[in-house]
């Protein structure tokens, strides 16, 4: 059986986000109709401190099991994404997948962006400027007008370098901040991707009417939201109920003394297939938490993988071949 493998930088090459938000699009629809599955992270730790972190999950939309398994140590993080025909149950494809990951939680925020933001939302307020944040202004870019961004993290040159770079990529304006509440202030839309363990985004400056993503923190004990952004939140929304009850830290603590808010929390896949309204006034909060799935991974490759397909992208290695798997 031939395996087609694709590097990073052919990654790269293959996946816009435009791709990456219609294949998470449609990936939602198939899950609330119950043609999708997807299963929360897991992680395990060696006595030296490596992580190593596996999820998985089913797209019958696209026609393929998948799973993205990394490790996280002192050399960096490394992605890897398989995909498997779910008729067959025979490995497709094998992609390295940073990248990749970057684009699909970007479209993730875009996505809950496009159906949770006021139509006329303009003014960006993001804060982390790191590795993952260019994406999440791209994808908001595709699916709002944008005015402005105002931009915050703790290192000046780090803010104002990717101030200056979005600034040309996204043919906006891009202003460095000082502080946090400097970016948050009036914004439309908010982003919080950060590595903070403890809250960098409080309630109290949230305007009326604005929408907030956040991407940065997926650990129980790490958090980036404070329990006012919770309270002050008239719709809450995450990718998967079940991993973040596991994952998402900015929920598990302030729902230990109200558990019964679980219950009003929906998913993705819901406000994406119309069963669940989405923004219900212009003056209320609505708040998308993002963890990253395995479903968002599949989906996104399975886009790269066409696309590869098409245009003899990537090589293709011979497994398997001694027929000893029947």
């Amino acid at each position: 059986m031939d395996v087609l493998y694709l590097t990073e930088a052919e990654v790269e090459r293959l996946l816009t986000m435009e791709m990456a938000l219609e294949a998470l699009e449609a990936a939602f629809r198939a899950a609330a109709a119950g043609k999708a599955a997807n299963h929360p992270r897991r992680r395990l730790r060696s006595a030296e401190g490596v992580l190593l972190l596996y999820m998985a999950a089913l797209d019958e939309s696209s026609g393929y099991f998948g799973l993205k398994i990394y490790t996280a140590g002192p050399t960096g993080v490394r992605f890897l994404v398989l995909l498997y025909d779910n008729r067959t149950g025979e490995l497709v494809a094998l992609l390295e997948a940073d990248f990749l990951g970057r684009m699909r939680t970007g479209a993730a925020s875009g996505l809950a962006t496009k159906h949770l933001a006021r139509p006329d939302a303009a003014r960006v307020g993001i804060l982390g400027t790191g590795h993952q944040a260019p994406t999440q202004l791209q994808a908001i870019a595709q699916v709002r007008r944008l005015a402005s961004v105002r931009a915050y993290s703790p290192t000046l040159e780090r803010r104002r370098a990717f101030a200056d770079r979005m600034s040309r990529e996204l043919d906006l304006a891009v202003e460095a901040v000082d502080s946090a509440e400097a970016a948050v202030r009036d914004a439309d839309i908010v982003v919080a991707i950060t590595s903070a363990r403890e809250p960098v985004l409080q309630g109290a400056w949230l305007a009326p009417g604005a929408h907030v993503n956040a991407a940065g923190a997926n650990f129980a004990r790490k958090r980036e939201l404070d329990d006012a952004v919770i309270a002050r939140a008239d719709r809450i929304v995450v990718d998967s109920r079940e991993q973040a009850k596991l994952e998402a830290g900015d929920l598990i603590a302030p729902f230990q003394s109200h558990p019964e808010r679980w219950q009003d929390v929906r998913e993705l896949s819901q406000l994406v297939s119309g069963d669940v309204p989405g923004r219900t006034s212009e003056e209320e909060i609505t708040l998308f938490k993002s963890l990253g799935v395995a479903l968002e991974d599949v989906a996104t490759a399975a886009r790269v993988v066409a696309r590869a397909r098409r245009e003899g992208v990537g090589r293709t290695n011979a497994m398997w071949a001694s027929g000893l798997v029947p």
